[in-house]
């Protein structure tokens, strides 16, 4: 299957969105510029925002952006194991910025505690990194997204 990238609806930046189908009429976005994400199915005035945004943080209500076809796009947050997390942090609207941590092998000690059980790697709150509001990119490059691994 080949890449669909579309400039972001959101940020306007070319070839930085992926567009994934849904189904044969919706298509999901996220974008590797802005960070944001969205579907066809999450428009204002046709999907229960308010049920969808209960369980989510403040700041990602604050963030959120509604583009003119009316689809509500949110931060997206980036959990990998064995890699890190990439998400947005702050305390409004102005004053946020993407912040990545990467993630660590557990010692044989923490495998064995009921907080890690099934677990192989935790946060490590040392690497601990802010990229700003346009570094999304960056951060997701920091904890390794990015990297190939040739094994053939």
């Amino acid at each position: 299957m080949t890449d669909n990238l579309i400039t972001c609806p959101k940020c306007k930046e070319a070839l930085a969105c992926y567009k994934t189908p849904v189904n044969e009429f919706h298509n999901a976005y996220s974008c590797l510029g802005c960070g944001f994400n969205t579907s066809d199915l999450v428009r204002e005035g046709e999907y229960d925002i308010e049920s969808y945004e209960a369980e989510m943080p403040e700041l990602f209500k604050d963030i959120k952006y509604v583009d003119e076809e009316g689809r509500v796009w949110y931060p997206n947050v980036v959990n990998v194991e064995g890699l890190g997390t990439v998400f947005a942090n702050g305390g409004s609207k102005e004053d946020w910025q993407w912040c990545a941590i990467k993630s660590v092998l557990l010692t044989e000690e923490e495998k064995e505690t009921t907080r890690f059980k099934g677990k192989t790697h935790k946060s490590d709150s040392k690497t601990l990194e802010n990229f700003g509001q346009g570094g999304y990119f960056e951060a997701c490059d920091y904890i390794g997204l990015f990297d190939v691994n040739d094994n053939g």
